[in-house]
């Protein structure tokens, strides 16, 4: 059984000699019998630290491998929460707006009505003050008849008439 793997451009064969003799030799006996140890050689030796420096690497591997991994998950969790408050947020932010505009176009209508009703108050007050002052002329038959002349001005807050009385 052997595994080969290549490390910084060098071939690293490791060879494992024996296992599955040793255990069947462990699986056929029954009783406990003395175990022969074996000299090991300097060679096996080596492939034996090298194996288990591999394997201390794949274990350290995996392992930064697996935090990588949770870390880029907890990432993206964060990112996907940030951006679900600032839509939140800015929804909030909408619907306030939104009210206040509601709330300020209640008013300007509100304000202008008033206004439109101010207008047409004094403007229905001037009409029937041209109304008295025309059917009480209309009534008097002299011969030094006026003529009235009038002028109109309209502002933005009320209505002005004036009115002259010329003799001919």
């Amino acid at each position: 059984m052997g595994i080969q793997c290549c490390r910084d451009g060098n071939l690293l064969v490791i060879v494992v000699k024996d296992v599955e003799e040793i255990t069947e030799v462990r699986q056929q006996v029954e009783t406990p019998k003395p175990l022969i140890v074996k000299k090991v050689s300097q060679k096996d030796k080596k492939a034996i630290k090298a194996s288990i420096k591999l394997q201390a690497w794949w274990r350290g591997t995996l392992v930064r491998r697996t935090l990588l991994h949770a870390a880029l998950r907890a990432w993206v969790i964060q990112c996907w929460w940030r951006l679900t408050t600032d839509r939140l947020l800015q929804k909030k932010r909408r619907e306030a707006l939104v009210a206040y505009a509601h709330a300020e176009r209640a008013v300007v209508k509100l304000q202008s009505l008033i206004r439109m009703w101010r207008v047409c108050w004094r403007y229905n007050q001037v009409l029937n003050a041209i109304y008295f002052i025309q059917c009480h002329w209309q009534c008097h038959n002299c011969q030094t008849c006026a003529f009235l002349r009038g002028h109109c001005v309209v502002t933005d807050t009320h209505l002005q008439f004036h009115i002259e009385i010329v003799n001919p």
